[in-house]
C-alpha cells in the first residue's frame, strides 16, 4: 500500500472513511461500513456526546455560555455552531439514530442570540450563514430563510463580508468562502435558483480576479496567514480551502488557480504529506489525536490529496512512491514528542529517524475551554 495512504488510513474514522471514498478504489459497501463508525467511536462519538438536552454544545450557540460578553471579539470553538460544522467535516451519516437525534434538537430548541432565531434559518452575519447552509442541506434542513439573507447581503463587488452591515463596502474572502461552500452544497442537493447561482458565480469571480490571495491591483499577497493550511478551518479562509471549493464548483480549473496551486503544491514533502501550518487559537473540546502545528497532518494531506491538481490524477499506488533525500527541513522534529507518544506511530518513527532539521515547534494550542488571547471576527 502507498505509504501516505497507509498513514491517512492509521487515523481516526472520519478520516478513513473519506480516504476510501475520494482517494481509494474501495468498494461501496466498505465505504459505508467504515462512515457508519464516525457516529459510533472515535472523534465523531465523541463530539456527539458533548450536546446537551437542550441541543447546545458548552451551554451556547456561536460562544460558549461561560464566554465573557464584555469580549465581543473572544473566538472559542467549543459552541454549537462550530460543533455543528465539525460534524459535517467529520462526514457523519446523517441517517444514523444518534446524528439524527442531535440536528433534531437543534432545529426544536436551538435559537440564534442575535433575534431568537431559529439556528437552520440563520442570523444576519454571512460568515455564520454560510455555515449554516452547508451544515443545515447536509443533514437535510431548511436553510432558505439564511439563503435569502444571504442573497441580500452581497456586495457590489461580488462576495460579502460579516462587518457590511457595520459599513463595510469591500467584501472578505472569510465571509466570502463560508457562503459560497453553503450556496454550493444548497444548490447541488436543492437545484438552487437563478439568483443564486448568479450570486455564487460574481463570488467565485471576485475570488479568481485574486488568484486566490493576492490583491487585484498590486499583485502582492493579500494576507500571510492566507498561504498557510489550517484546519479545523472554523470560518477562515486559506488558499487550500479556496482550491478545495473550486475543485467541486470549477473542476475544469481555471487558469487563475495557477499560482495557488504552485504554492500548495510546494509544501508536499518528500513523504507524500502537507504539516498543519496554522492553528486557529481558541478553546476546544478535545484535541484531534495527532495533529500539532508544524507536523504531517492526516487533515490537510487528506484535503490537499482531492484536488486534481496538486496531485495530477485520482491517487494509485504511483503517485505518492516514497522519495528519496532527506525531507526539507520544514519538517519540526520535538524530542519530547517520543515522550508523549506521537512518535510511537511507526509511520513518525520513520519520519523523526529520517528528519534532517531540527527545531523547535510552537507550543500547543490551549487545553479545552482554557481562555485565550481575544481574537476578531471576520
Amino acid at each position: 500500500m502507498d505509504e501516505a495512504i497507509e498513514y491517512l488510513l492509521a487515523g481516526d474514522p472520519a478520516i478513513r472513511w473519506q480516504v476510501m471514498r475520494d482517494l481509494t478504489d474501495a468498494p461501496a459497501a466498505q465505504v459505508a461500513a467504515e462512515r457508519a463508525r464516525v457516529a459510533n467511536e472515535g472523534w465523531g462519538a465523541r463530539l456527539l456526546a458533548e450536546q446537551a438536552e437542550d441541543g447546545l454544545w458548552d451551554g451556547g450557540v456561536y460562544r460558549p455560555g461561560w464566554a465573557d460578553e464584555a469580549r465581543p471579539m473572544y473566538d472559542a470553538w467549543t459552541a454549537t455552531h462550530f460543533s455543528v460544522q465539525q460534524l459535517v467535516d467529520f462526514g457523519v451519516d446523517p441517517a444514523d439514530p444518534a446524528v439524527r437525534r442531535a440536528i433534531d434538537r437543534i432545529r426544536d430548541a436551538v435559537r440564534w442570540d442575535h433575534g431568537g432565531e431559529p439556528y437552520f434559518s440563520g442570523e444576519t452575519e454571512p460568515c455564520i450563514n454560510g455555515v449554516v447552509v452547508t451544515a443545515g442541506t447536509y443533514f437535510g434542513q431548511d436553510v432558505d430563510r439564511a439563503v435569502a439573507t444571504i442573497l441580500a447581503g452581497q456586495l457590489p463587488d461580488g462576495g460579502w463580508n460579516c462587518w457590511a452591515e457595520y459599513g463595510a463596502t469591500v467584501s472578505s474572502l472569510h465571509s466570502t468562502i463560508c457562503v459560497l461552500e453553503g450556496l454550493w452544497a444548497w444548490e447541488q442537493a436543492t437545484g438552487g435558483t437563478d439568483a443564486a447561482r448568479q450570486a455564487r458565480r460574481a463570488a467565485e469571480e471576485y475570488l479568481l480576479d485574486r488568484r486566490l490571495f493576492l490583491r487585484r491591483s498590486t499583485g502582492a499577497v493579500i494576507d500571510p496567514r492566507f498561504t498557510l493550511a489550517s484546519y479545523p478551518v472554523r470560518w477562515f479562509y486559506d488558499v487550500l480551502r479556496g482550491l478545495e471549493y473550486l475543485r467541486r464548483a470549477r473542476p475544469e480549473r481555471d487558469p487563475r488557480c495557477t499560482e495557488a496551486i504552485e504554492l500548495i503544491r510546494g509544501k508536499r514533502d518528500v513523504h507524500g504529506l502537507w504539516a498543519l501550518e496554522n492553528t486557529h487559537e481558541g478553546p476546544i473540546l478535545f484535541e484531534l489525536d495527532d495533529e500539532r502545528e508544524g507536523f504531517p497532518s492526516r487533515w490537510v494531506t487528506l484535503r490537499a490529496l482531492r484536488v486534481p491538481a496538486l496531485v495530477g490524477r485520482r491517487l494509485s499506488p504511483d503517485i505518492l512512491a516514497h522519495a528519496a533525500g532527506t525531507p526539507k527541513p520544514g519538517i519540526l522534529v520535538q524530542t519530547e514528542r517520543v515522550a508523549l507518544g506521537v512518535a510511537e506511530d511507526p509511520w513518525f518513527r520513520r519520519i523523526l529517524a529520517a528528519a534532517g532539521a531540527v527545531r523547535p515547534a510552537r507550543p500547543r494550542r490551549p487545553c479545552a475551554r482554557r481562555p485565550a488571547p481575544a481574537r476578531g471576527r471576520p
